[in-house]
């Protein structure tokens, strides 16, 4: 009968609802609570570094909503200011585009921002976010080995258990933004090693060596390139230095 169907779906409901009250928050709410965060950090955005042997500095910028990746919001950075490791001028490099970025844009600013490290990047960070008027973002770090947030809140630390929502999503943004650096990094390095197979040949310069890599995208492809191709772009003589370079 209708009494009976409706009595049924109001005991569902009750049900869900006992369920909803049982069970522990989730890893965004338990964050919120542990930071005491006046919001929900419902748009965290992580930043890592990468510069394996001081070369090709770079900078990543992982995205998570509601606790899950954003991917197509994910952001790379070559580093500008500096050629070497430095790992808080590289930091506040890519904190500054960013922030900046979203300013002018006026795109969503995040609820969370985490860096990957311990005092002295939360301290950073919380500098660069004062310079640029934006001191009400909230900011925490997690310490690799000990695996302790710091925070405006917890200046000299907290310490979660290993089985915390909040601190296995604070590794996870870490996991991530590291993996999407090295990639990178990786990328650049690889690049800048096939475009120096290049460097060394009589006659080309800086201006002939990019047009070659505009035009024709790498030098695995060059190197596939018949002759008369490169001739059309080199001359001859070029072409064939060229051609014996990467055979």
């Amino acid at each position: 009968s209708k009494a009976k169907k409706v009595l049924l779906e109001l005991a569902n409901q009750n049900a869900v609802l006992l369920l909803e009250k049982e069970q522990p928050p989730g890893p965004i709410a338990e964050l919120q609570h542990h930071l005491s965060l006046t919001s929900l950090p419902r748009r965290i955005e992580g930043i890592d570094l990468s510069t394996t042997g001081g070369t090709e500095p770079v900078g990543s910028l992982v995205v998570f909503i509601d606790g899950q990746p954003a991917k197509s919001e994910y952001r790379k950075y070559r580093i500008r200011t500096v050629s070497g490791p430095d790992d808080y001028a590289s930091l506040k490099e890519v904190l500054e585009r960013r922030l900046k970025r979203l300013l002018s844009e006026k795109k969503t600013l995040p609820d969370l921002i985490f860096v990957d490290g311990g005092k002295g990047q939360l301290n950073l960070a919380r500098q660069v976010l004062k310079s640029l008027n934006l001191s009400e973002i909230p900011v925490c770090s997690l310490a690799k080995k000990e695996e302790i947030i710091f925070s405006a809140q917890h200046p000299d630390g907290l310490r979660l258990e290993p089985t915390s929502g909040a601190l296995r999503l604070l590794q996870q943004i870490r996991d991530e933004a590291h993996r999407f650096a090295i990639s990178f990094h990786r990328q650049r390095r690889l690049k800048r090693s096939l475009s120096s197979q290049l460097d060394g040949i009589a006659g080309l310069g800086p201006v002939r060596k990019k047009k070659l890599l505009k035009t024709f995208g790498n030098v695995k492809t060059i190197s596939q390139t018949p002759l008369e191709a490169l001739a059309k772009i080199l001359g001859r003589k070029l072409a064939e230095s060229v051609k014996q370079q990467l055979s």
